[in-house]
């Protein structure tokens, strides 16, 4: 089989266009979906008291500390608000920026480090990717950490380039070592500890020594901790617990223990990688064996084994962890699209037919799976939201089946409509995952309670503002946020164990006393689960109903 061509495929106007239209794609929708809990209403709300409050130091939640995670994004978060204003697709922006500048990043190591060609390739498989598409329009902290340790193994790539004048290494090492430090920042240690077990793992494979002579290790390690330290030196003035509670309980029980009721099977990531590559399977494995075949550096630096190792141990680091999410292997997808960008290009006409005509199929059977939403539902989530989003699932898959369509006929056209082919099956699998993602908010609009926000805040209109709003025996994650007001923790302190711990004067150890509270306060307004309602009206507890859904009732205490 012939190197991968080195020639981009296509002009420098096509690829600016199809970067605005991946823009436009990309960035509109963000504000077209309601907040989703638990993780996109907490990083939302915990943005929303710091730029309220102006403490940006002490991250909060609720109005209680919160040092699970560094403050990287809530940063970002809370000037997005400061800029324009608080709202949902404000909240998305981060995520969304953090998450399209990887695709340009990964176009341009590509193009540096092997060719023009894997550059536009892998930027196509990243973008169309459905883990990194999806997670790059969800409010969580693993997008913004993937890309600062994607720059991470970009900057290390770029540096050991062969030729390279010295003071051009100095300065892609120095950005390696600050991308490490605001990875860091994004959700703590991980952000070094990957990375530098990636390079000793690299090292002692490839035999390659040469690499440590030029890391910079001083300078670097200077830059590092100019970026990193400041931060948790001034959070530790502020709060003496944080130090034991973050380092200790955050970053290495949280790893090794199952304390954080976040368990899976040692498989958990297996299909996770399999359905967010989904559109790239079919040439995964002739991907690798290619990757396999190329040569090192003339410096004896090897690109493709870093790569190799990135995205190996991370997945295996991650599947041995006791906490498992969806999102925690995000950052091996750029090393994964540089790996299937470089074979692409050397796809023949007839095996682009036979990847095609498979999709086709694909898209045909899962129309066909679809129909079995229909039947699905219950209390919690009634049968007519799976019914709406049904036909958002029809339109999404319609549109990747019929744009798959398209790249076929383009596939026969020439050796050039190999491209075109496969901006085609691109776009499909893009707008499958818009479609999809924009419908899923027949789900979020009950989950997120935005439609109770307007009757709650109008209440709070009416009422001082220092009115106490509890939550009883339950942690609402996109109520505070979309009500503008934190609330009081009652009998369930949930994920708010330890700012309940520290500050124990702020929330209600029980229902009892609360009842109390409740008795004795003039204004109140509280949050509680229907059965909780059903359970305090059946006790004579007064309350006058504001506002509910079958997942919430928000009520008022009655003026006398």
């Amino acid at each position: 089989m012939n190197d991968t061509p080195s020639r981009l495929p296509l002009n420098r106007t096509a690829i600016l266009l199809l970067v605005v239209a991946l823009a436009v794609i990309w960035f509109v929708p963000l504000g077209w979906r309601h907040l989703l809990p638990s993780d996109e209403g907490r990083y939302a709300e915990m943005a929303r008291e710091m730029f309220v409050t102006g403490d940006w130091i002490t991250p909060r939640y609720n109005a209680y500390k919160y040092f699970e995670k560094p403050p990287l994004q809530t940063w970002a978060n809370a000037l997005t608000f400061a800029w324009f204003g608080v709202g949902e697709w404000q909240a998305r922006l981060y995520t969304a920026l953090t998450g399209f500048a990887g695709v340009l990043l990964v176009g341009y190591t590509g193009t540096r480090v092997f060719n023009a060609a894997t550059g536009l390739f892998a930027a196509l498989v990243l973008a169309t990717a459905p883990y990194w598409y999806l997670m790059g329009h969800f409010n969580t902290l693993d997008m913004g950490l993937s890309f600062w340790m994607e720059l991470t193994l970009s900057s290390l790539l770029l540096a050991q380039r062969p030729n390279l004048p010295a003071s051009h290494v100095r300065l892609w090492m120095w950005l390696c070592w600050g991308s490490m430090a605001l990875a860091v920042l994004s959700k703590g240690l991980v952000g070094i500890i990957l990375p530098g077990a990636v390079l000793v793992l690299y090292t002692l494979i490839a035999r390659d020594w040469a690499v440590w002579k030029r890391l910079y290790l001083v300078s670097g390690l200077i830059v590092f901790f100019v970026i990193a330290t400041p931060w948790f030196v001034l959070v530790q003035q502020r709060n003496p617990e944080f130090l034991n509670f973050f380092f200790i309980v955050q970053q290495f029980q949280r790893y090794l223990t199952p304390e954080q009721n976040r368990p899976g099977p040692i498989y958990y990531f297996v299909p996770v990688i399999l359905v967010g590559f989904l559109p790239w399977l079919s040439v995964s494995v002739q991907s690798i064996r290619h990757a396999l075949r190329t040569p090192r550096q003339p410096n004896g630096f090897s690109p493709v084994i870093l790569l190799l190792v990135w995205a190996v141990f991370i997945f295996l680091f991650f599947s041995a962890s006791h906490s498992k999410l969806l999102s925690y292997t995000l950052p091996i997808a750029p090393a994964l699209a540089l790996l299937i960008g470089m074979y692409l290009p050397l796809v023949t006409r007839d095996q682009w037919r036979r990847h095609l005509t498979g999709y086709a199929v694909f898209f045909v059977v899962a129309g066909f799976g679809a129909i079995f939403l229909g039947r699905l539902g219950d209390a919690r989530t009634p049968n007519e939201l799976y019914r709406a989003y049904q036909v958002w699932v029809f339109a999404a898959l319609g549109v990747g089946f019929l744009l798959t369509l398209v790249a076929l006929w383009l596939n026969r056209r020439s050796r050039t409509g190999i491209v075109g082919a496969t901006v085609a099956f691109g776009a499909a699998w893009l707008l499958v995952a818009t479609i999809a993602g924009t419908g899923h908010d027949v789900f979020g609009r009950l989950s997120s309670g935005a439609p109770l926000a307007p009757a709650v805040k109008a209440a709070l209109a009416k009422l001082p503002p220092d009115t106490p709003f509890y939550s009883v025996g339950v942690l609402d994650h996109t109520m505070p946020f979309y009500v503008g007001h934190t609330m009081i923790m009652v009998a369930q302190p949930d994920e708010l164990t330890f700012g309940v711990s520290v500050e124990p004067e702020k929330w209600v150890p029980t229902v009892d006393e609360w009842i109390k509270r409740w008795d004795s306060d003039r204004y109140a307004l509280a949050l509680m689960p229907p059965q909780r309602f059903n359970e305090l009206s059946a006790r004579k507890v007064p309350m006058q109903v504001v506002a509910r859904d079958v997942r919430r009732v928000i009520v008022e205490k009655p003026q006398q």
